[in-house]
């Protein structure tokens, strides 16, 4: 395997403490300024955010990634408002303060600018941004990488210890821009503008990637590799066998679907068969 960056620790390990790590995502309402947003109190959604990003603690996952996964149909990244941010922030804050498992930030859609602002605000450990190098069509329109101009904005926080996870053919696009280029050279892009760790995903929220194409981009990286989305108790195990973690969410809440709460005894349910799966 060529090596591309000097990555030559696991972010992983430094982040969570673990060779493998499972990661829930607190799928926030919608803020206010989203379409689904319907005056609700700024304390309910706190609330809500709050009761899921516990369930997953108490359930025994890892650590989690707060997403504003509610705000749909999600803005392109100049278009997102500075009350998304804003309120994201503070979600960040209060969790951070009741929580002692690591934190990760996703703003949708593709926005590491303000990811890498919430995560210095809120303590977070790392983002997560779906098109770091290259470009696709996404259900936003055409989505560019924006790896130089993020990586530049961090330098200026002084927000080095802040990681990066980035995905690799990420869900909900097409790529036929780039179609002339394999999936390995796109994996080996985001080692090269200086990811932290490489997620592999399915189609579309809920869909796993195949074990075929999470041994085609493992092969392409000596980064950590993690699986973002479909990821359930009956295919975790295996899962984590060839990767370095998992991004779970849809499978956890009650009824199998994102918008629902998250259900403690999935998430229990889920951590067993880890630890029976991995012997620990």
């Amino acid at each position: 395997m060529q090596t591309i960056s000097d990555r030559d620790t696991s972010a992983i390990r430094e982040i969570f403490g673990r060779d493998k790590a499972t990661i829930g995502v607190v799928h926030c309402p919608a803020f206010p300024g989203a379409p689904r947003y319907r005056d609700a109190s700024m304390d309910a959604i706190y609330d809500q955010c709050m009761r899921d990003a516990e369930a997953y603690q108490q359930g025994g996952l890892h650590g989690l990634i707060i997403e504003n996964h509610g705000d749909v149909p999600f803005s392109k990244p100049d278009d997102i408002g500075p009350e998304t941010t804003g309120f994201m922030s503070v979600v960040t804050d209060r969790i951070a303060r009741q929580i002692d498992i690591p934190l990760g930030i996703n703003v949708l859609a593709n926005a590491p600018i303000p990811a890498f602002a919430i995560a210095v605000a809120g303590g977070a450990k790392f983002i997560r941004v779906n098109q770091w190098a290259n470009a696709y069509v996404a259900n936003e329109g055409f989505m560019e990488g924006r790896a130089a101009e993020a990586m530049r904005y961090r330098s200026l926080l002084r927000a080095e210890h802040i990681k990066v996870f980035a995905d690799s053919h990420v869900k909900h696009g097409s790529h036929a821009i780039v179609a002339d280029r394999s999936i390995e050279e796109l994996t080996r892009d985001l080692a090269f503008f200086d990811v932290d760790a490489v997620i592999a995903t399915g189609q579309r929220t809920g869909n796993t990637a195949t074990l075929e194409e999470i041994e085609t981009v493992g092969s392409a990286t000596h980064l950590p590799l993690l699986v973002g989305s479909g990821v359930t108790k009956d295919n975790v195990v295996a899962i984590l066998e060839r990767t370095s973690g998992v991004i779970v969410a849809s499978s956890l809440k009650h009824g199998g679907v994102w918008w629902n709460a998250v259900d403690i005894e999935r998430v229990k349910a889920f951590a067993d068969a880890v630890a029976e799966g991995l012997g620990g």
